[in-house]
């Protein structure tokens, strides 16, 4: 893990999110909001923005159960569909996120991030939320439009 602290990964992508999972089951702050977490599987969605290569929907797969990330990787938008939470935005609105600039809950109030899935659950676990994205902030990052 030594490398992995110098070198960047860059968003989204498999190493990006391996890592994201293994930072996600690192946090103390996690485990404890997220130990009522029953609700099953997150999917994030990047969407196209082919100006930065991504010319397909990117999506990340968090399986989350009780405080643990059991799985965290990399799969084609229609199975990302299948899970019971899918949060999609553009690239700009996910760096916001990453960057702490915006609050996940926060943008999917305001239309900037689209739910699939219960907004009530979502809302009642704003702290789980929260705490993922404090995670993802710890892993070394590159943006795709940060030259």
């Amino acid at each position: 893990m030594t490398s992995a602290t110098h070198a960047a990964f860059g968003f989204p992508s498999a190493e990006w999110v391996s890592a994201c999972g293994v930072a996600i089951n690192a946090s103390r702050a996690y485990r404890e909001a997220a130990a009522n977490w029953t609700f099953g599987a997150v999917a994030l969605v990047v969407r196209p923005q082919p100006d930065l290569g991504l010319t397909e929907p990117v999506a990340l797969w968090l399986d989350l159960d009780r405080g643990s990330c059991r799985d965290a990787r990399l799969v084609p938008a229609p199975e990302a569909g299948q899970a019971p939470f899918v949060i999609s935005g553009d690239y700009a609105t996910w760096k916001a996120v990453l960057r702490r600039e915006l609050a996940p809950v926060a943008g999917i109030l305001r239309g900037k991030l689209a739910l699939q899935g219960s907004l009530a659950i979502v809302v009642r676990h704003v702290g789980t939320a929260e705490a993922i994205v404090e995670a993802a902030t710890t892993v070394p990052t590159r943006f795709l439009d940060d030259r």
